[in-house]
């Protein structure tokens, strides 16, 4: 059994308390993680503080090489995190392997980012009051960031928190999950290890409501948070003056046109991705959208593809869908499935509990106004629902207060392109599913998923502000 102390001012500390970390497969003990109390975030805050000049003064080419040589620690050390993250996360090993494989990538362009600083040049002169002048402007750090991350990908968005941060000069304290601390504190020890100032990163392990008072504190200039829609848009309201981006998740529809060539293979991508990691992702496909004239034979198809999805002890390497985060959880998947059946929902499959495993779920015909379709699931079940014309499948696609990303299955460029100008969310995801992500990308939603991107560049820009010089000749 692991025993990790946090992270702070460059070395590993005791909190002020320690705190049992379970697998959620089997419920073994797997880690004793020092906590850290409001002392401990209190010392956390005054050290970013105190860091900020110096981070802000770091070369851009040290900032690059700082994560050049993280990337290169991450791959080296590619499966002891793959095993933390399945034990501690219940993520299926082949699973856990491809977020390293990820968080190295994340690393990677997060120093092709902070090697190329982003300069913009203005010639002033198209107005008489700028005749003779040009405008450069640059970015500049905005200060310390506060960043809280989830359960689900321990490791990887943590990388997204803590890469960008460093590209642009910016001290950060780090709040990972309590069930999931372990692979954010091997992400300190390596970028410790990479050559980053001891001032300039923090990985407090600590209660939420501890971590919640940081968000009103004046010394953090912008709170970045990934998780529930309830607690980050409370953190918002006590950050009112800072900047915040939330990623807040969503309930990701898929439209499945009538011209697709092969039914089979999208009613596998499409079991993937609602199923892969029992559905716990915030891009996990949850409404499935198909055209009248597809419907039953798509029906067929991913009825059998969610029968197929290999599901239990997340250690094996066939398994794809493990257990939830707890048994509360599980519990309450399993609710939202009977909800829809009292409500006249039809299983098609699945529906079973086995521990905190939930066996992959396909329901059809379920009302609009049931957990399993309104809000997020953040488990392994699925709805289908047929549609008459693509007109009304973007309207049911925009009928959710969440708005993370699409998928469309079609060859049809101009549907793509009306998709493009008519659906409510961040990104559309053509010929895929919507729980398809590179980590380059822009990545964030609208509505009630959130505010901001995702992404190194991104973020970078989220972590930096324009500061402008005007140069007279």
């Amino acid at each position: 059994m692991r025993e990790m102390q946090l992270f702070l001012c460059g070395e590993r500390r005791d909190g002020s308390d320690v705190m049992t970390v379970r697998s959620p497969f089997d419920g073994r003990e797997v880690a004793q993680v020092a906590r850290g109390g409001p002392a401990e975030l209190e010392a956390a805050a005054a050290a970013a503080e105190r860091a900020a000049g110096a981070m802000a003064a770091l070369p851009a080419v040290e900032r690059a090489a700082i994560l050049e040589r993280a990337s290169a620690l991450v791959g080296e050390l590619r499966d002891p995190l793959a095993e933390i993250i399945c034990e501690e996360a219940g993520k299926p090993i082949a699973l856990a392997r491809a977020e390293a494989d990820r968080c190295r990538d994340t690393f990677t362009e997060a120093a092709a980012v902070a090697r190329h600083p982003e300069v913009e040049a203005h010639d002033l002169s198209g107005y008489g009051s700028g005749v003779d002048r040009l405008g450069l402007v640059r970015r500049v750090p905005v200060g310390p960031v506060l960043a809280i991350t989830p359960f689900n990908f321990p490791l990887n968005l943590v990388a997204h928190k803590l890469a960008p941060a460093i590209a642009a000069g910016c001290p950060v304290v780090l709040k990972p999950a309590s069930q999931t601390p372990s692979p954010a504190l091997m992400l300190a020890d390596i970028l410790a290890e990479s050559g980053l100032p001891s001032g300039g990163m923090a990985v407090i392990p600590s209660r939420g409501a501890d971590a919640q008072e940081l968000a009103s504190d004046n010394r953090f200039a912008l709170l970045t948070f990934t998780g529930s829609a309830e607690i980050g848009w409370r953190l918002k309201e006590l950050a009112w003056r800072r900047r915040v981006t939330l990623e807040l998740g969503g309930n990701a529809a898929v439209v499945v046109e009538p011209d697709v060539d092969d039914v089979d293979d999208v009613a596998h991508r499409i079991a993937a991705a609602a199923y892969g990691y029992a559905g716990q992702s915030c891009i996990s496909v949850q409404r499935i959208l198909v055209h009248e004239d597809l419907y039953m034979s798509m029906r067929r198809a991913l009825t059998e593809a969610a029968e197929a999805v290999a599901h239990g002890d997340p250690s094996h390497d066939g398994v794809i869908c493990g257990p939830l985060i707890d048994e509360a959880n599980a519990e309450r998947v399993m609710q939202w499935i009977g909800d829809a059946r009292e409500a006249d929902g039809r299983l098609l499959t699945g529906g079973e509990r086995d521990g905190n495993v939930v066996s992959p779920t396909l329901l059809e015909e379920v009302p609009d106004d049931q957990p399993v379709v309104a809000d997020e699931v953040f488990g392994p079940v699925a709805c289908l629902d047929a549609y008459e014309d693509f007109e009304q499948a973007l309207l049911m696609v925009n009928a959710s207060r969440y708005g993370l990303q699409a998928g469309i299955f079609t060859s049809d460029t101009s549907k793509v392109q009306e998709a493009w100008a008519e659906l409510e969310v961040g990104g559309i995801i053509h010929n895929d599913v919507p729980t398809w992500r590179t980590d380059p990308m822009p990545y964030g939603g609208v509505k009630g998923s959130g505010v901001g991107r995702e992404g190194p560049r991104y973020t970078y820009r989220e972590m930096t502000e324009e500061r402008l010089l005007v140069l007279k000749r």
